[in-house]
């Protein structure tokens, strides 16, 4: 929705600001009001927006995260001091793992703050700037809208800086700016605000070419798809150069969900040393590695583990291309690979069998045997669907989920390197939101394909949603399909793990959390069809095979229970460190 422009071709400066999201595709809106931005809030639903109003700030800005990674780009609406503060560390959050939010935040008037008004959610020097320069450091760009004739340019340059970065940025709106007059000529100018194109130099030429090179004189090559090939916008060219090669490809934690999982040449998550034996040697024999997108934190290179030698590496990230010391700069990641894609002569790669892929068994359990997180996952994976996002809280779920196989056209969310305990379920309300949005949107433009049964799948730890709880309140109101796995195993097992596995300050209060629907607003009789409970794999087998949770619509909650020191992965590793110290200490 354009909101339509007075004859001298102005519009009031709200509706700039909201019509240009519009434009965007975004449909939701995040945050919570406050006295500084309830006048601009006043503009979002006649906008053609849907007002989210979360719980508190930093949920919001955990939805408007997840939100951005799905669809694009998000929006998020917070007040002066308070309000933008509470949603600083999500902010920090999606700047660490790139996702592109616009905060806006709604100040005081410029008078109040030229005349340094000592007014509440403010420090006693009145220093008004001081908020801006905290979020300097967590955002990619920043403006102030005080000036109507500079106020759209602001408002688009900043979305473009968004665009461009792919992280968030920080746009103010005094509240004597709301209601301004402002020119309406970009909205009709340029209304889809897309980043032109640089022009091709010889770097990409050069970069191709080395490429070529080494593709064709690959005999051991593989490829690794890592996160930020979602942000440089290279999935498209990345599936078709995963067909095209037919070499074995494996994903990062961050890449996970970004390729098709149900390609034979496609073989998971890279888990290094944690993973298969054959995989791990096939990696460790490789004379080629094209590393797509990378982000090289602890979190998702198990601990460095799995990050290629320079030697053999040829990595694409943002503009640039490094083989070796050849570094290739200014390059566009998407036309590179269309070009590398169009030169390429598949005649002239190797024909490469990688390690055994084989299609993984369900493991055999005794019904009567409490549930372990080693075959939980396994025994889930069945439910998956074209179309779910699958999210993993930090924690025993995230090493979990991505073990799991997905279906085509499904998504994966985990957090890779902010860790932030609780950020996965108001990233599920914000997943769920764009997904329908989409939908929505897609259906507008006369899209055939119309699954209405989309859900978000949460994986989750007792303590982890203690955190953020509140927010599965606004998650029934909106009525999402959304279904929820508590992981209750007693608290932060994996604390536990790093560190202290037997002190208390790991531990959390026991909640009732088949209480949980009713209080945050379900009735009773849906309750009675929305919430399970499973300690054996006999009970696990008996909710998954219920048609509530099957096929029901709406949110759902399974609650399984877990030993506190039970875990996978890397965290079984450490926990194995721990306990060997603790007997050497004795």
């Amino acid at each position: 929705m354009l909101v339509s422009s007075p004859p001298n071709g102005t519009i009031k400066l709200a509706d700039y600001v909201f019509a240009r999201l519009h434009q965007l595709g975004v449909r939701s809106v995040f945050g919570v009001p406050g006295d500084y931005n309830l006048k601009l809030l006043d503009f979002v639903e006649p906008s053609g927006l849907h007002w989210v109003g979360n719980c508190n700030e930093l949920n919001a800005a955990y939805a408007a995260d997840a939100y951005a990674r799905l669809h694009g780009i998000s929006a998020l609406v917070t007040t002066f001091g308070v309000g933008e503060l509470s949603a600083v560390n999500g902010i920090a959050g999606a700047f660490a793992e790139k996702a592109p939010i616009v905060h806006i935040v709604g100040t005081p008037s410029r008078t109040i703050q030229e005349n340094r008004v000592f007014m509440h959610h403010a420090f006693p020097d009145a220093d008004y700037r001081r908020f801006a320069e905290m979020h300097s450091h967590v955002t990619a760009a920043q403006t102030n809208l005080t000036d109507p004739r500079l106020a759209p340019n602001q408002v688009d340059w900043i979305i473009e800086q968004a665009l461009l970065h792919q992280r968030p940025v920080y746009l103010e709106i005094p509240d004597d700016m709301v209601n301004t007059l402002v020119s309406s000529s970009n909205l009709h100018d340029r209304p889809s605000l897309q980043l032109p194109d640089p022009p091709e130099i010889e770097a990409e030429a050069s970069g191709v070419q080395c490429l070529l090179d080494r593709v064709y004189s690959a005999k051991r090559p593989l490829i690794l798809v890592d996160g930020e090939s979602r942000s440089l916008g290279i999935l498209e060219e990345i599936d078709q150069l995963i067909k095209a090669t037919q070499w074995p490809t494996w994903t990062t934690v961050f890449g996970k969900g970004l390729v098709n999982e149900e390609l034979p040449n496609v073989y998971g998550v890279d888990a290094g040393k944690f993973g298969a034996d054959e995989a791990f040697a096939y990696h460790q024999s490789a004379d080629l590695i094209l590393h797509l997108g990378p982000h090289l934190s602890d979190t998702n290179t198990n601990i460095f583990t799995t990050i290629p030698p320079k030697t053999i590496a040829i990595v694409l990230s943002q503009n640039t291309l490094t083989a070796g010391a050849n570094i290739y700069r200014d390059i566009l990641p998407a036309r590179f690979l269309q070009r590398l894609l169009k030169e390429l002569k598949s005649d002239r790669l190797v024909k490469v069998d990688g390690p055994p892929n084989t299609i993984q068994a369900q493991p055999e359990v005794v019904d009567s045997d409490p549930l372990v997180q080693k075959h939980f996952y396994s025994i889930i994976n069945p439910i998956l669907r074209k179309g779910d996002v699958v999210l993993a809280e930090t924690g025993t779920a995230s090493y979990g989920g991505r073990t799991m196989k997905l279906p085509p056209g499904s998504r994966f969310f985990t957090a890779v390197t902010w860790l932030s305990i609780g950020y996965m379920l108001p990233a599920t309300l914000g997943a769920a939101l764009a997904q329908r949005d989409m939908l929505k949107t897609s259906l507008e433009k006369g899209a055939q394909e119309a699954n209405q049964k989309r859900r978000a799948i949460l994986f989750m730890g007792d303590g982890s949603l203690q955190m953020t709880a509140q927010e599965l309140s606004i998650i029934i109101q909106e009525k999402l399909n959304v279904t929820i796995f508590v992981i209750n195993n007693n608290g932060y097992t994996i604390e536990r793990v790093i560190h202290g596995r037997k002190q208390a300050y790991n531990g959390i209060a026991k909640w009732d959390h088949a209480f949980a629907l009713r209080l945050f607003g379900m009735d009773e009789e849906t309750v009675s069809k929305s919430f399970f409970r499973a300690k054996t794999w006999g009970e696990l087998k008996t909710v998954l095979a219920s048609p509530d949770l099957k096929e029901g619509e709406g949110v759902k909650v399974v609650e399984v229970f877990m030993g506190q020191e039970d875990c996978t992965g890397p965290l079984l590793d450490l926990l194995q460190r721990q306990v060997a110290q603790e007997g050497t200490a004795s």
